[in-house]
């Protein structure tokens, strides 16, 4: 499964944004108030989430072509259910934690 997007939460989006732009060098492709994201040249999207915890930090998500039967195999070897399957707009995600307490996550495209 290759990494599919980096999620920074953030709690100046502005900032953040501005930031992000200059380091990775091309301008958002979408830009809203509720998730900033960028797609650089050669590498996984990265995503801003103002509603996100800044103290978890960052999570990368994994893409995956069934989402259900990836978190059912992951916990059955260890990972735990933080946030379920849900819909963001068409894509489904999930987070986990993995056996230290790490979150990570799952991505499956519409």
């Amino acid at each position: 499964m290759p990494i599919r997007t980096i999620t920074v939460p953030v709690k100046d989006l502005d900032a953040a944004k501005a930031l992000y732009t200059r380091l990775l060098g091309t301008e958002p492709y979408a830009d809203a108030p509720y998730y900033v994201g960028f797609r650089p040249e050669g590498g996984p999207e990265l995503g801003l989430d103002p509603h996100g915890d800044v103290a978890a930090g960052p999570i990368v998500y994994w893409h995956t072509g069934d989402i259900h039967a990836e978190m059912a195999s992951l916990i059955a070897t260890g990972a735990t259910e933080e946030i379920p399957v849900h819909d963001v707009g068409g894509p489904l995600i999930a987070t986990l934690r993995d056996t230290d307490g790490n979150l990570f996550g799952l991505y499956q495209a519409p």
